[in-house]
């Protein structure tokens, strides 16, 4: 969910030209940032260079293009898409026993079907992080960050921010609305949650596109309070801003969930693909991933770089509901994309 710069991809590219007969054997479709080679660098020691990389804008842009015959091996989406995917025929299922950290990986992620085994295994979780309220911590008091109700307190009407993400804003609305469960959503829940969405849309000042973005806005004051991914306070924090960030709102916290797919058609070896997931879940990509705002998949890697690393990255534990943004029936997705388009654009 972190996106790099140009020069970061072609510098990715670069990486990749050293071994290409090692390359064009996997081919990874993914948001640009994760070409990162400590990501994986248990693979790059065993195959000596990093898999190809391709990347994309979103994922709605990766479907569109793998549905008009682009071809790759695994690709990276997260978990609200899965159902989607699944439902075109373009992914097939993992091999559990070929996942060397299956055992270890948080069952919070897999869903408690897959980790009974009573599912097939589309998806194997990565990498989560956490979804709250960043703060400015000199200018806005504690007790108004306290609740999600601070989007619709007037008095910060236009110094406001949300992401410019389906996912992440339904998050907030059901959380707002009293929901910690979206996969069984009732009708009326979400009319309650778009309600919401619609009530505070005009306290924004924007939707936010990527993290650079918000960030940026709440340095020069511009923005206040925004719901944001971890990586934001993190980055302010090292700039010195002196951010807040929220997770213990009475109505609940949020978390996101990414992986990888096996895609049905992809060209590449098979054992390569096992190879790179596995190598993502090593033990020694836990803490470039914890660096860069990610929490790896693997419990036992993540919870071995202690709870001081944890909190720092606002990734420790909270004693509020938290709404896990699995996946969730194809339909509701494009009921909630429906909605929210219409919202942003003030309908």
């Amino acid at each position: 969910m972190t996106y790099r710069t140009a020069l970061g991809t072609a510098m990715a590219l670069a990486l990749s030209v050293p071994s290409l007969a090692a390359a064009q054997d996997l081919l990874v479709f993914d948001y640009s940032g994760f070409e990162t080679p400590e990501f994986h660098q248990p693979y790059i020691d065993q195959h000596g260079a990093s898999p190809e990389f391709v990347f994309f804008g979103d994922e709605d842009e990766a479907f569109q293009r793998l549905l008009a015959g682009f071809r790759s091996d695994v690709t990276h989406i997260c978990a609200g898409s899965v159902p989607r995917w699944q439902e075109s025929g373009i992914i097939e299922p993992w091999d559990r026993s070929r996942i060397a950290a299956y055992d270890t990986l948080n069952s919070d992620l897999l869903g408690s079907d897959v980790r009974a085994g009573s599912a097939d295994l589309m998806w194997v979780p990565t990498d989560f992080g956490t979804t709250a309220i960043a703060y400015n911590a000199e200018t806005v008091p504690a007790e108004d960050v306290a609740s999600l109700e601070i989007f619709n307190n007037p008095a910060y009407a236009g110094r406001l921010s949300i992401p410019d993400n389906v996912d992440d804003a339904y998050a907030l609305a059901y959380l707002a609305t009293g929901v910690t469960d979206w996969t069984n959503a009732t009708d009326e829940q979400f009319e309650a949650a778009t309600a919401w969405l619609r009530g505070i849309h005009p306290n924004l000042l924007n939707y936010w596109v990527d993290p650079g973005e918000i960030a940026q806005l709440m340095a020069s004051g511009q923005v206040q309070a925004a719901w944001v991914w971890n990586e934001v306070p993190v980055a302010l924090a090292d700039e010195g801003f002196p951010v807040g960030f929220q997770r213990n709102t009475v109505e609940g916290t949020s978390v996101w969930l990414c992986g990888y797919v096996n895609m049905a058609e992809g060209e590449g070896s098979e054992d390569l693909a096992y190879d790179f997931i596995n190598a993502m879940h090593a033990e020694a990509s836990a803490l470039p991933l914890l660096d860069n705002g990610f929490g790896t998949a693997n419990d036992a890697a993540l919870q071995a770089l202690g709870a001081e690393a944890l909190e720092a990255a606002g990734l420790g534990p909270v004693t509020v509901p938290v709404l896990a943004q699995l996946p969730m029936s194809n339909e509701q997705r494009e009921r909630q994309a429906e909605a929210f388009e219409r919202i942003k654009s003030g309908f």
